[in-house]
């Protein structure tokens, strides 16, 4: 049976899908069936033939070495590095949840884990004009646990806290969190990461640092976060 796992970040631009291309490489090097998908991608460049590049889907297929076709990684797709509910307002294709649903299972049917990347943070819009339709939205839809994907730098202490009250207070399970550009030594991020875990509770799971082509990880025991 089919299990998936969610990844969502403190905001846009700290790393959550690089981070996920490690994961999902982590599971497929140790021989798990594993995938990736993600409801909406922005910012992406077109082909010769003025086709879309789902540009994240191929960044993970590339760095994990999964054989998962682009087609079946994202439904949709847009060009303008915007939110989901702006770019399909300017390019039309606006986000159906049974469309992102229908997806989903499609993919869980083929593959055991299924690693689900969020667009931004978890208060992203999806949609807007046509329905009313949150990240938020989408997790709880595809009733997933997450883990948070946060940089280790300075001010992730209140991002990381102020996601963590808010996933809590809206009843969205969240596992531990992933520090990104992780210096080893450095005083002020390692303060951070303490911080973050005496006042969210949460633990870290791993630390990412720039460069890194391996995460640092028993598989076991980031296989065992996916429900």
């Amino acid at each position: 049976m089919s299990k998936a796992l969610f990844i969502t970040g403190t905001g846009t631009d700290i790393g959550k899908t690089y981070v996920t291309g490690l994961i999902v490489k982590k599971l497929a090097e140790e021989g798990k069936s594993a995938a990736y998908y993600k409801a909406a991608m922005s910012g992406n460049d077109r082909r010769a033939d003025g086709s879309l590049i789902p540009g994240d889907a191929l960044f993970v297929q590339k760095i994990s070495g999964i054989t998962q076709q682009l087609e079946e990684m994202c439904p949709y797709v847009y060009e303008h590095a915007y939110s989901p509910h702006l770019a399909s307002r300017i390019e039309g294709h606006p986000v159906e949840m049974a469309v992102v649903r229908d997806g989903y299972r499609a993919v869980c049917d083929k593959y055991d884990y299924v690693t689900v990347e969020g667009s931004g943070g978890i208060l992203c819009p999806i949609c807007f004009d046509e329905a009313k339709i949150q990240l938020e939205d989408v997790v709880s839809e595809l009733g997933l646990s997450s883990i948070l994907i946060a940089d280790a730098g300075l001010g992730t202490i209140n991002s990381v806290v102020l996601t963590a009250e808010y996933m809590k207070a809206h009843h969205l399970p969240l596992k531990g969190i992933i520090f990104n550009h992780y210096h080893p030594g450095d005083v002020m991020e390692d303060d951070n990461i303490f911080m973050c875990e005496y006042m969210t509770g949460l633990p870290t799971l791993a630390k990412v640092q720039d460069g890194d082509t391996e995460l640092k990880m028993d598989v076991e025991a980031l296989a065992g976060l996916y429900e």
